[in-house]
C-alpha cells in the first residue's frame, strides 16, 4: 500500500483532523526530552478509542507500515523516534478516568491519562497513586507503564509494575487483549501484564490500565541533611527505615555539585544549611495514621544521627511551602544541569550496599578518561538508582565533549553492571541504548527477548528502532 493509501485508510478510521502530516503539526511529537535524535514520521495518528487503535494497527500491519506508540513524549532514551516510513500513534486523546473504586483501592484509566491528573483524582478520594516524576504534569500513564518508570517513591511503593493490577493491550495485528482485571491474585498462567509493562511499545500498545491505589498519607515529614562523608549515607538509610517502621517514602542522595547547580541555575533557591557539605540526603517519612507521632519519631531519628556523627547538620521542613522548596533542589536539578552545560546522563542502578563504592569508582574512572569532567551524581539512594551525570569540562567545547559519548557511557555502565547493577534503572533502552543492551545482555537473556519479539511482532513493525536497533 502506498503512503497516500495508508494515510487515506487512517483518516477513514480516526477522522481527517486526527491524522497530522504537516511538519508544523508533527514537530512536537518528533523530539523527546532527551533532545538528541529528531524523528520524521510519515504521520501522527491520534485515535480516540481502543477500537480505533485496533483498526489503525490492522491497517498498518496490512500495509507493512511501522508503528511508534507515544504517550506524553517525555522519555530520555529516544524511544519514540519515528522514521519517515513510520507513523506515530499518540494516545493523548484517550485520557478518561473510567472508574475509581475506593472500596478496593483501584482506578481504571485510559492510557492517555496524564499522571498528575490520576494523582489528583486519587487525592480527591483521600487515596494515593504513588508514582511521582518530574514530568508528571505531561507524561501519560501508558508511557509510564510501557517504560516501567520508577520515581522518587520507589523505596516504599515500588515501580510502575508494582502499582498495576491489569492492562489492556492492542497487539501488532490489531487484536485486543483485555487484561483489565482488578484483582491482586490471578495465578492462571504466564503474567502477560508484566510482559507488556516495560516493553517500550515493542510488543503492542497499552491502551488502558487498572491501577492499584493506597491510603493517602496523613502526615509527611521532610528533612534535608548534610553529610561529611559519602559512607554515612548507608547507615543513615538503615536508621531511617528501622526507626520509621519502614515508612521512608523517599531517600534522595545529592552531591554538593548538584546543590550548587540548583542554586545557581534555578530561581528562588538558596542553600538550606549554614555551611556546605560534600553530600546531602533529602528524606521523607510518611504515615497514614493520624495517631502516629511521626514528628517525634522524625526528630528522634535526626537527633540520634547527629549525636552519632552520621549527619552534621539538618533542617526540617516546617510548612508545605518549605517542603516544596527543599524538593525543588532535587526535582528540578536535571533542568539546572541542562542550563549549566552539556552532560552525559547515566541512569544506572547497583545494589544499595554498593552505591558509595560505585560513585567513587565511577568518579575516578571518568576523571581519568577526561580530565576536567565534572561528575554531579544524584538519585534514589533508597533503591540504588543513581543518576551519574557528568558535566562538560569548562575548557572543552561541546562538540568535542559529545564526541566521547559512547566511550564515557561504557566506562560508567561497565562499572555498574560489574557490581551487579543495570545500565538503565528507570529510563529504559529506547533507541539510544541498544548497543548497551547487546553488550550487557548477550546470550540467553537477549535470545529470549528476541524470541518474544518475533512471536508477538513477526513483521517487526512495532517501534522498530527501540531496544534491538
Amino acid at each position: 500500500m502506498a503512503g497516500t493509501d495508508i494515510l487515506a485508510a487512517l483518516r477513514s478510521i480516526v477522522g481527517e483532523r486526527f491524522v497530522l502530516t504537516d511538519p508544523a503539526d508533527t514537530d512536537s511529537y518528533s523530539l523527546d526530552d532527551a533532545g538528541i535524535r529528531r524523528g520524521h514520521p510519515m504521520a501522527v495518528v491520534r485515535p480516540g478509542s481502543t477500537a480505533e487503535v485496533a483498526s489503525v494497527m490492522k491497517a498498518c500491519a496490512a500495509a507493512g507500515v511501522p508503528v511508534v506508540p507515544q504517550g506524553g513524549n517525555t522519555g530520555l532514551v529516544c524511544g519514540t523516534v519515528a522514521d519517515p516510513d513510520a507513523v506515530i500513534v499518540s494516545l493523548s486523546r484517550m485520557n478518561r478516568i473510567l472508574s475509581l473504586n475506593p472500596e478496593d483501592f483501584t482506578m481504571a484509566v485510559e492510557a492517555g491519562c496524564v499522571l498528575e491528573d490520576i494523582r489528583n483524582a486519587a487525592d480527591a478520594k483521600s487515596l494515593l497513586f504513588p508514582l511521582s516524576l518530574g514530568a508528571q504534569g505531561s507524561c501519560q500513564i501508558g508511557g509510564n507503564l510501557a517504560t516501567n518508570v520508577g520515581g522518587i517513591n520507589t523505596l516504599l511503593y515500588g515501580t510502575a509494575r508494582d502499582n498495576v493490577l491489569g492492562i489492556e493491550v492492542v497487539l501488532p495485528d490489531g487484536r485486543i487483549w483485555d487484561g483489565m482485571r482488578a484483582v491482586t491474585k490471578d495465578n492462571t498462567g504466564y503474567s502477560l501484564r508484566n510482559l507488556f509493562i516495560g516493553s517500550e511499545g515493542t510488543l503492542g500498545i497499552i491502551t488502558g490500565a487498572v491501577l492499584k491505589l493506597h491510603p493517602r498519607p496523613h502526615t509527611r515529614e521532610t528533612a534535608f541533611c548534610g553529610l561529611d562523608d559519602l559512607d554515612q549515607a548507608l547507615p543513615l538509610l538503615d536508621r531511617a527505615r528501622r526507626i520509621s517502621g519502614d515508612s521512608v517514602a523517599a531517600f534522595e542522595l545529592i552531591s554538593r555539585a548538584g546543590i550548587e547547580q540548583s542554586i545557581a541555575y534555578l530561581d528562588n533557591l538558596s542553600d538550606p544549611l549554614e555551611a556546605p557539605h560534600p553530600w546531602y540526603a533529602l528524606i521523607d517519612f510518611v504515615t497514614t495514621s493520624p495517631g502516629m507521632p511521626l514528628r517525634r519519631t522524625f526528630e528522634t531519628f535526626l537527633e540520634e544521627a547527629f549525636t552519632d556523627g552520621v549527619i552534621v547538620d539538618a533542617v526540617i521542613a516546617e510548612s508545605l511551602e518549605q517542603t516544596r522548596t527543599l524538593w525543588r533542589l532535587r526535582e528540578e536539578l536535571p533542568e539546572a544541569q541542562k542550563r549549566d552545560a552539556a552532560s552525559f546522563k547515566h541512569d544506572v542502578s547497583v545494589p544499595v550496599r554498593h552505591v558509595p563504592a560505585f560513585i567513587r569508582r565511577a568518579t575516578d574512572a571518568v576523571i581519568a578518561a577526561m580530565p576536567g569532567i565534572r561528575p554531579a551524581p544524584f538519585g534514589h539512594m533508597g533503591d540504588g538508582n543513581i543518576h551519574f551525570n557528568t558535566m562538560q569540562p569548562r575548557d572543552m567545547d561541546r562538540e568535542t565533549f559529545e564526541s566521547h559519548h559512547v566511550e564515557m557511557n561504557f566506562i560508567v555502565h561497565d562499572i555498574a553492571v560489574g557490581m551487579g547493577g543495570s545500565f538503565s534503572a528507570e529510563h529504559g533502552v529506547g533507541s539510544l541504548k541498544t548497543e548497551d543492551l547487546a553488550r550487557y545482555h548477550a546470550g540467553v537473556e537477549l535470545e529470549l527477548m528476541r524470541k518474544i519479539k518475533a512471536a508477538l511482532d513477526p513483521q517487526g513493525l512495532m517501534n522498530p528502532r527501540t531496544m534491538f536497533g
